[in-house]
């Protein structure tokens, strides 16, 4: 029961104190935190919230952030973090290795500027999980969760999702979860609904020619008071059916429209997605390489992902929480190492040490964990087409920023790259290490469309030897 005081319930009272310190520590408005409802119901508490952020940044003004490097199609753990020089030729491969700045850290022979900067990034090298499919394997290092029995659509949430419910009222103007360019399998909101869905540029950075954002463009004619008005008349005619609809499906859309009015809205949105905006130096720095085609026989041809690096860390810097940027397409059974020697790894290279240094130099790199990694590895034993096959026995990922110490490996793999050796790790456990960086605890329970309560993670724990 509520006991007024003076007009005001204490329930109203405790709100209104609550939303004054957290616009006085986070930055946040009443007008937000009103919209955005009580925090308890998004499984976070005020107090709790405010731990999280200190916590996740304690010496920094920034709210923590990720950016997701989606090596989709599975690169070669061995030809690229993980290699293995005293291996038989035949699980060896073409490449040989190099040092790096950190002594006893050897990459392949392909990434010398990475090795450059090995002092400011990790690896984890003893990842395992059991399914050698790609959209399955998309489910579970996006979800921590099997997939269903269409893995392309998720059953469970995906992290960017996780995201976007716990954290995405903080700042209305911008989207809180972001794929450049679209969804790949395993991204999805399932039953978080499609409030919770990524925002999706569509337009490809990677494209010849400037970068417009479809979503930000209105029909010739139509202005914003045009579409408010619209807006408005749209309430009006949905009121009653708002009012019968008992599966809450309205309730959701209408928070997808607001975000979207919000956003669409926003000049802060605009700047954030205005990639013609940055200097051409910076956007060269990553690289500019036209579309590599190694051969009718490989369909691994390798996009300029580079550009889609330099549009995600803009996001960031403007205040997006989770970027995914799909960096397909590693699957490089046929002719792998020509694919990797002529186009993946020099543009990795490239690309990849420009996003650390640049995230470093703007000083976001210390609230900014960034995470490189495909749904698995490649087959250890080379086939008869000079490539790798699937493999999620054993396999690697890359760690920058945030929370984590540069110049480590966790884990370690067989002399052959087969299995891990030693600490084996699992992709719930470096979703655990996202989470536990955005201040987010992975116990936090959801009702699927059942009304069964599901935890975030079903299993994992944070790599403290990372941080």
């Amino acid at each position: 029961m509520s006991i007024p005081l003076g007009g005001v319930t204490m329930r109203e009272r405790f709100c209104r104190r609550g939303c004054a310190e957290l616009h006085r520590v986070v930055g946040i408005s009443r007008r937000s935190f009103v919209k955005a409802g009580v925090l308890g119901s998004l499984g976070l508490s005020l107090g709790e919230l405010l731990r999280h952020e200190a916590r996740a940044n304690p010496n920094s003004s920034r709210r923590p952030s990720v950016i997701i490097l989606w090596m989709r199609g599975g690169p070669s753990h061995i030809d690229t973090w993980d290699p293995k020089p005293d291996a038989p030729a035949e699980y060896r491969g073409e490449f040989g290795v190099i040092r790096t700045r950190v002594a006893g850290i050897q990459l392949s022979d392909l990434l010398p500027r990475s090795a450059r900067i090995m002092d400011k990034w990790s690896i984890v090298r003893s990842l395992h999980h059991h399914d050698a499919g790609h959209s399955s394997g998309d489910q579970i290092c996006f979800t921590g969760y099997d997939s269903g029995p269409n893995p392309d659509q998720n059953i469970h949430p995906s992290c960017g999702s996780i995201v976007s419910r716990q954290l995405g009222h903080l700042n209305p103007e911008l989207p809180a979860y972001v794929m450049i360019p679209r969804m790949v399998p395993g991204t999805g909101p399932a039953y978080l609904g499609v409030a919770h869905k990524p925002f999706e540029t569509q337009a490809d950075p990677a494209a010849p020619g400037p970068f417009r954002v479809p979503n930000f463009s209105l029909p010739t004619g139509v202005t914003l008071e045009r579409i408010g008005d619209r807006r408005g008349l749209l309430r009006s005619f949905d009121h009653l059916r708002r009012d019968l609809d008992a599966s809450g499906q309205f309730q959701a859309l209408d928070r997808y429209q607001q975000q979207a009015w919000d956003i669409l809205t926003s000049p802060t949105a605009r700047d954030a997605f205005d990639l013609d905006a940055e200097p051409q130096a910076v956007r060269e720095r990553y690289g500019f390489q036209p579309a590599f085609d190694p051969g009718a026989a490989n369909r691994c041809g390798a996009p300029n992902w580079a550009q889609r690096m330099v549009l995600a860390r803009r996001l960031i810097e403007a205040g997006v929480r989770l970027v995914t940027v799909d960096c397909r397409w590693w699957d490089t059974h046929v002719l792998g190492f020509d694919s990797l020697r002529r186009g993946f790894l020099p543009r990795w290279d490239q690309a990849f040490p420009a996003l650390i240094e640049d995230l470093e130099a703007r000083g976001l790199l210390e609230s900014t964990l960034v995470l490189a990694w495909g749904e698995f590895g490649r087959t250890p034993r080379v086939n008869n087409d000079a490539g790798r096959d699937h493999y999620p026995n054993v396999f690697s990922a890359a760690l920058a920023g945030g929370p984590i110490r540069g110049g480590i490996v966790v884990g370690e793999s067989d002399s052959k790259g087969a299995f891990p050796k030693a600490n084996p790790k699992t992709p719930q456990d470096v979703l655990a290490t996202v989470y536990r960086h955005l201040g987010i605890d992975p116990q936090t329970v959801y009702h699927d469309n059942t009304g069964r309560p599901i935890p975030i993670l079903p299993s994992g724990r944070p790599i403290d030897e990372l941080c």
